[in-house]
């Protein structure tokens, strides 16, 4: 059922790739930081689903080739609690909710949906915000160009502190700077 839903989810957002992505970012990461191999499974499992909420944004404010309006952006901002409610009765998936509901969270508490700041902001979502943010940098979206992995790793390294957790921010670069990453097409 999971792969229906990201499958439907990459053909309507037009990210393919996005979560499998943003799982193979994240999961070195997450080795390095020491977690254990079932809270692996669970961000492997959660990555490719984090953004389901996107199903009810719509099509015209996804794919939308400029700026988003405020109120488009709004909307936007809802997919992360409408993902929660998509995921909650799915049978064996509430271990996934932190990753879903929260990885738009901010460690300055400039995020959303809860404005959650530093520690109260679960290691799973921080670690996720991070792989995601630098997918969506170096992928084409309708409104701009891909950024280099360069630009994207100084981005990211910029943002730690402010939109990021430096602990995870540290751990990314030490992993990824100099190697080989998924490609975004």
């Amino acid at each position: 059922m999971l792969g229906a839903i990201v499958q439907r989810l990459e053909e309507r957002d037009r990210t393919e790739g996005h979560g499998a992505r943003v799982a193979a970012l994240a999961e070195p990461v997450a080795r390095r930081l020491g977690w254990a191999p079932e809270r692996i499974a669970m961000l492997r499992h959660a990555a490719p689903i984090h953004d389901v909420g996107k199903l009810v944004v719509r099509a015209e404010v996804l794919l939308k080739p400029g700026p988003l309006s405020p109120d488009e952006r709004d909307e936007m901002r809802t997919h992360p609690r409408a993902g929660a409610s998509i995921v909650l009765p799915l049978p064996n998936a509430r271990h996934i909710l932190p990753y879903v509901l929260l990885h738009h969270e901010q460690w300055n508490g400039g995020g959303y949906p809860c404005g959650l700041r530093g520690a109260s902001i679960p290691t799973e979502a921080r670690l996720l915000a991070v792989a995601d943010a630098f997918d969506a940098m170096t992928s084409r979206r309708p409104y701009r160009g891909a950024m280099t992995h360069d630009a994207a790793f100084g981005e990211i390294d910029r943002e730690a502190g402010k939109q990021f957790d430096p602990a995870i921010v540290e751990a990314f670069l030490a992993v990824w700077q100099g190697e080989a990453l998924p490609v975004a097409v």
